[in-house]
């Protein structure tokens, strides 16, 4: 049935926003903490040191596509959305996921140079989250047709609670001239 929502797809533009929340979130926290091998931490990271505003823009950006594309009933504005998920998910696998668990040199200034261990922390396991989240939203927002996405604006109308009753055609006269004129 086209042009009208089921619960679970009036949920779907809220899901698209919530992942680009957690991925907003996830930059301002803590990415790596740079650990030495059995001592504490020397010093940490956080999200947007390690690759700059590109996550918060991309959220942003994701935010008011979702937006728009319920609003104005956008297919193109919906796959912007799906765009901006994998744009994420691609800059966490390629950029993020290998400095976990490498370990490099730092200058400390206690120390000269010491081996260190990039222990993932918070904001890398939300960016994850989020970053995946908002990949899987958008793409399923992206399938749907114009029509359904304007389905999914603030009172449109919903899916009925039961389906009409069809109407017995076996009861009515086979002779009548209402038949006759339909046949």
């Amino acid at each position: 049935m086209t042009g009208v929502a089921s619960r679970a797809e009036r949920l779907l533009p809220w899901a698209c926003v919530a992942a680009a929340v957690v991925l907003f979130a996830s930059q301002l926290m803590t990415m790596f903490e740079f650990t030495p091998p059995g001592a504490e931490p020397l010093e940490d990271r956080s999200v947007i040191d390690h690759h700059g505003p590109a996550l918060l823009i991309i959220a942003a950006f994701a935010v008011v596509t979702t937006v728009i594309a319920i609003s104005a009933a956008s297919k193109p504005a919906a796959i912007a959305v799906a765009a901006m998920g994998g744009l994420a998910l691609l800059i966490f696998l390629l950029i993020d996921l290998p400095d976990a668990g490498q370990v490099g040199t730092l200058n400390d200034a206690r120390q000269s140079f010491i081996d260190a261990e990039a222990i993932p922390q918070e904001g890398f396991w939300l960016e994850m989250l989020g970053a995946v989240a908002l990949a899987f939203t958008g793409a399923a927002l992206a399938t749907m047709s114009g029509e359904q996405l304007g389905a999914l604006r603030p009172g449109a109308r919903r899916e009925p609670k039961s389906p009409a009753p069809l109407r017995d055609v076996t009861d009515e006269p086979a002779n009548t001239p209402a038949n006759r004129e339909s046949a």
